[in-house]
């Protein structure tokens, strides 16, 4: 019962997503009445698909306040208070892959790829190539809360390498990979993974939640830079092969 009233009791939520929405919906008051002068049934529609954008915001957002980080926080407390540590990597690539899969923003981004491109680039590609690489560094964030591996240890060698790839990667896929680093830090993965590891961290003896629980998302962010820069140069070789 108290779950249930705590579902139902999302009035924050609801000005939360007021307040985000309602210079948008200003801005094109101000174009519509301006410049656009848009037909009515169209405007009609677009207020249509705005309150239906609002409601779906609102459950989600207390869908993941109510489901999504408590789960995930009591999974990581969980996991880190095993015996053996060395299973939270393997477990740390699934979790990785499967946020990234479920993350919506990561399905778009691979159809608008495979749109813009006109089926040059397929978006099942960009989308295998997006998740594996999320899910590597999702372990490896893992492997560094376990050992305890300071985080400018991964992301600086992590981003001079991506500056190095830059040099051999086809352009394309540059602007593709860096748009791809920010679309897979999602809610999807935010929430869940982001929950996951600050549970292993305050259930893991020695380990303090701030310094090791957080830093996940930046690997997050870094992933589908090099995994998708990595498809380019693979596929800029092929072409050169041929």
């Amino acid at each position: 019962m108290t779950g249930l009233l705590d579902f139902l009791d999302f009035g924050h939520v609801v000005a939360e997503v007021l307040q985000a929405l309602t210079p948008l919906v200003l801005f094109f008051i101000f174009f519509q009445v301006r410049y656009l002068k848009l037909p009515t049934e169209y405007v009609l529609n677009m207020a249509k698909g705005l309150a239906l954008c609002m409601a779906g915001l609102v459950l989600f957002l207390q869908g993941v306040q109510v489901g999504f980080m408590p789960v995930g926080t009591a999974m990581g407390e969980v996991l880190g208070a095993m015996d053996s540590t060395w299973p939270l990597i393997p477990i740390g690539f699934v979790l990785g892959l499967v946020a990234t899969v479920a993350e919506p923003a990561v399905h778009i981004l691979s159809q608008q790829v495979e749109k813009a491109s006109s089926g040059s680039i397929k978006g099942k590609v960009i989308l295998i190539a997006l998740s594996l690489g999320v899910a590597v560094f999702v372990a490896l964030g893992m492997a560094k809360i376990i050992y305890g591996v300071p985080i400018h240890h991964i992301l600086i060698p992590g981003y001079l390498a991506a500056l190095v790839m830059m040099r051999f990667c086809d352009p394309t896929f540059i602007a593709i990979a860096f748009d791809a680093g920010g679309v897979a830090t999602g809610p999807m993965t935010v929430t869940f993974v982001l929950a996951v590891a600050l549970g292993i961290a305050s259930a893991m003896e020695g380990r303090d939640p701030i310094l090791d629980g957080f830093g996940l998302i930046a690997l997050v962010a870094l992933a589908p830079i090099l995994s998708v820069m990595a498809l380019g140069m693979i596929v800029t070789y092929a072409k050169r092969r041929s």
